[in-house]
């Protein structure tokens, strides 16, 4: 522009300096003015290249970092070499050259005779291990349901890629993809992306206040009793401890002794641990669960578990809440989108069976793609827990007694490193739930199940004292058939494994199921029992107990175990009027040694006679390890597996 204007000033000065008196001037003026106008170009050419160039090198990109993330994607954590000659040689020019060509003419061909292109020539040009990342990406979210699951069986069996192509799957996978990869065995973590970041709380806001909170805004009317019990008891020790907080309770007429506050604190993790509990009732209600998860639920839970690693209880009531919110699938997206996959990964590689158990039933519930059964509260899937080709011929199920748990019931027997130096010497090969590992290994072809409900000697620790028919045999019973019913139980071939009192809670199924037409799959497909000693006639311990009520304060499932209960009889009676017209086999193991109660009371539980019914093998053990074999060698296990290969011969053959 500067220029342009020079020379036109230039070319005004020149025609007003006079008239031209000779013509010879006019050329001399002509020549002038190219010269100066001449002149004034290249200098501005010359400068106008100068600042083209400087600005060129100031905008210049590093294609460097251009050919990292095309190479990378998004995540950069191993550094890669950006010299192309370390990785690309002329095979690997030609063949992508080719590649290309190739592309080229099928999707012409395909347009051509209007057919799908083969995608297997995706438009995407990278490397090969590039190309088959995105490949089973794109088929993970196929229509077609068997191209999916392998693909997801495929995506979890690569374990030489490096950390940012797994992240590339974290980041780009969707949410059906990400559940069937936690549910793959050996599963490597980075697949997985971390929870989201919470938003930071106050340092003087505790999380029992806002666990309280949460408590406080659910439904509080209309409430099963247990439900009331457990959110009552959460919050009243909750205000307990927050009143401690602020300068301690009245007592003895004062306020604010030292040793008062000291006396009415609860450590914050009981009172974490009561308000938890409540929530586990809670989440059995699926309107509560709905409200659970718009209060921020899912995000609070979240905190809690991170903030207490060190606290099993606390972690496994957290998964035991999340399993039950997956029953309802509406919920499935914010239990994704709150990062909770990643954690039950990561508790499924965990060596305590209790806390991958409860991880395994989340996803499980979580898991619609090749799931089709839910397992309620209180029922566990012991094998398989993870995604498996091979196919279930059979069903066992394992139901424990009068204090016993679906886990530490089946464990392998105490060893006693005074008495057995040999036997702890193995201790690393010590089975913490015999049908999870040996019977497992030894039956791949068997979905095996254990439940789990609470038992109480004495009504002073039961864990909710109101309503003592919830106790009973009967009512466990429409329970648990609800339950099992849920999970599929009933659909195929069926043995049912108990002991002490939850072989009384097997008959007392298996009578219920035969008058109900909508439980006829569990009388039908029922092969086989075994009872490890049940109190078929009762048991000297509810005899104990009863003589001594006024110290033990009996409760309800004791009471029914003695000798002259109507209902142990009647259950009994009908029992064998059931299944004397059906084809099961029955085993029933039965002790000879007595079983110490703590340090004074010596009793013989169940004695031979009161365990007898259809084949009966007499063992030398007490009442706790009539179910607890020594070792996978032992008679106890081996007689037990012979039994159900036997009656299930026809389904899992050898």
């Amino acid at each position: 522009m500067s220029v342009a204007a020079y020379c036109i000033f230039c070319y005004r000065q020149i025609g007003t300096s006079g008239p031209a008196t000779k013509t010879h001037l006019h050329w001399n003026d002509i020549r002038k003015i190219a010269k100066v106008t001449g002149s004034l170009i290249l200098g501005g050419f010359v400068f106008l290249t100068y600042e083209v160039l400087s600005l060129k090198k100031l905008l210049q990109i590093d294609t460097q970092a251009i050919h990292q993330e095309k190479l990378k994607s998004y995540v950069y954590i191993r550094t890669t070499s950006l010299n192309p000659s370390e990785y690309q040689g002329i095979t690997y020019h030609a063949r992508k050259e080719i590649h290309k060509a190739v592309r080229k003419i099928l999707e012409t061909e395909a347009k051509i005779f209007r057919r799908p292109f083969n995608e297997q020539f995706s438009t995407f040009d990278g490397e090969d291990h590039e190309c088959a990342l995105w490949l089973l990406l794109k088929r993970s979210q196929s229509e077609d349901k068997e191209v999916r699951l392998q693909a997801v069986q495929d995506l979890a069996n690569n374990s030489h890629w490096h950390d940012y192509q797994y992240g590339t799957v974290a980041q780009t996978c969707d949410q059906r993809t990400a559940i069937g990869l936690a549910r793959s065995k050996d599963i490597d973590l980075r697949f997985f992306l971390p929870p989201p970041p919470l938003p930071k709380i106050k340092n003087d806001y505790p999380i029992e206040d806002e666990l309280r909170l949460l408590l406080v805004s659910l439904p509080q009317t209309g409430l099963d009793p247990c439900v009331q019990y457990f959110t009552s008891l959460a919050l009243r020790e909750s205000s307990q401890t927050l009143a401690a907080q602020r300068g301690g309770l009245w007592c003895f007429g004062g306020n604010g002794l030292p040793y008062c506050e000291t006396l009415s604190k609860i450590p914050s993790e009981t009172v974490e641990l009561f308000c938890l509990q409540a929530l586990v009732q809670h989440s059995k209600v699926s309107s509560h669960c709905d409200k659970i998860e718009a209060k921020g639920g899912l995000q609070l839970l979240q905190r809690i578990y991170q903030l207490r690693k060190d606290s099993a209880k606390i972690q496994r009531n957290i998964i035991r809440i999340i399993g039950n919110m997956a029953l309802d699938e509406r919920l499935h997206s914010s239990i994704v989108r709150a990062g909770w996959v990643s954690v039950l990964a990561e508790v499924m590689k965990s060596p305590h069976v209790i806390q991958s158990s409860h991880a395994s039933r989340a996803l499980a519930n979580l898991d619609r793609d090749t799931v089709k059964e839910k397992y309620p509260d209180g029922v566990y899937v012991l094998h398989p827990q993870y995604r498996s080709s091979q196919p279930i011929r059979a069903d066992i199920l394992f139901v424990h007694g009068l204090l016993g748990a679906a886990f530490k019931t089946w464990r392998q027997q105490d060893i006693d490193r005074r008495l057995d130096k040999k036997a702890s010497e193995g201790e690393e090969d010590y089975s913490q739930c015999w049908p999870k590992t040996w019977l497992a290994s030894d039956c791949p072809a068997l979905r095996i199940i254990s439940v789990e409900y609470d038992t109480h000697l004495s009504d002073w620790k039961a864990k909710c004292p109101v309503e003592a028919h919830r106790k009973s045999i009967a009512y466990r019973s429409n329970e648990l058939l609800d339950k099992l019913r849920a999970a599929g139980i009933g659909d195929r071939p069926l043995v049912w494994v108990s002991h002490s009192m939850g072989g009384l809670l097997v008959k007392k199924m298996l009578v219920d199921a035969s008058k109900n037409p909508e439980m006829d799959k569990i009388v039908n497909n029922t092969r086989g029992i075994i009872f490890y000693s049940v109190p078929h006639h009762g048991s000297q311990l509810a005899e104990y107990s009863i003589n001594a009520r006024y110290l033990l304060f009996p409760s309800v499932e004791v009471k029914e175990l003695s000798k002259d209960s109507p209902a142990l009889k009647e259950l009994n009676d009908d029992f064998l009027s059931f299944a004397k017209d059906k084809t099961f086999s029955v085993l029933s193991f039965a002790e000879t040694l007595p079983t110490h109660i703590g340090s004074m009371i010596k009793l013989h539980v169940v004695p031979l006679e009161s365990a007898r019914i259809g084949d009966l093998i007499p063992v030398d053990v007490n009442h706790l390890n009539i179910c607890k074999p020594k070792k996978k060698d032992a008679f106890l296990y081996q007689r037990t597996l012979k039994f159900i290969q036997d009656v299930l011969a026809q389904e899992i053959g050898d």
